[in-house]
């Protein structure tokens, strides 16, 4: 997992890449979303406040699991959920929380989205379910999150945004993306007509077929072809 093999000061760096990727990719606005990556026995958190663009790596709050830090900045208001995630669900090693327009427009109708594209097997099942509404930053939402996230890997959240997890900040980011934009097919397809839900079964095999799927990256040509010869 990349938590485990990446040093801090380079987690450091991919929380601050990633935020700035959440905003150029329309995903937030703002000061809006936040990042967190599991990092030993705890995790680093993109802290409260600081608008993506004047985040520097040393801004990066690191936290227990019992949600202590020790930082002169203060986490991100919706630490509780990083950390609760991260502590219950060990094959998850970072967390993306965003307010992408349409995946918050179904967010805000209190809408799960359902099997109407074989790309929901992404979510972990045949729906990305919408947790209900409660407070930011409190230990409710942070409940009704884990609740809608129970064999899931990503989520709505009432009146809100979107959370994507993965085993690391790539997959993350990549799973809040597609969110967003199987979010923005369905709202077009309601506007079409009737959108065709795909059964239970179709998705179960998909799902299957989808445990290898996902970003990877790229092996070196030294990997890839054995010792460079000079």
């Amino acid at each position: 997992m990349e938590a485990e093999t990446t040093s801090e000061s380079a987690l450091r760096r991919a929380v601050v890449e990633a935020s700035n990727r959440i905003i150029a990719l329309g995903l937030s606005q703002g000061t809006s979303g936040n990042v967190s990556v599991r990092f030993g026995d705890g995790f680093l958190v993109t802290p409260s406040g600081i608008p993506a663009e004047d985040l520097a790596p040393d801004h990066i709050v690191p936290m227990d699991l019992s949600g202590r830090h020790d930082h002169p900045l203060a986490p991100s208001s919706e630490w509780r959920f990083h950390r609760d995630i991260l502590a219950t669900r060990p094959e998850i090693g970072a967390v993306v929380h965003a307010h992408p327009p349409y995946a918050t427009g179904f967010a805000i109708c209190g809408q799960e989205i359902p099997a109407v594209h074989y790309m929901i097997a992404m979510a972990g099942g045949p729906t990305i379910r919408c947790a209900p509404y409660a407070p930011y930053g409190t230990e409710a939402l942070s409940e009704a999150a884990l609740a809608a996230l129970d064999g899931r890997s990503c989520c709505l959240l009432a009146n809100h945004g979107l959370i994507a997890t993965g085993p690391d900040l790539a997959k993350a980011l990549w799973l809040a993306v597609e969110v967003e934009a199987l979010c923005r097919q369905y709202a077009i397809a309601l506007q079409v007509g009737t959108p065709l839900v795909l059964d239970d079964a179709e998705i179960a095999r998909t799902v299957e077929r989808f445990k290898s799927y996902g970003p990877r990256k790229v092996a070196a040509a030294s990997d890839r072809n054995g010792d460079v010869q000079g």
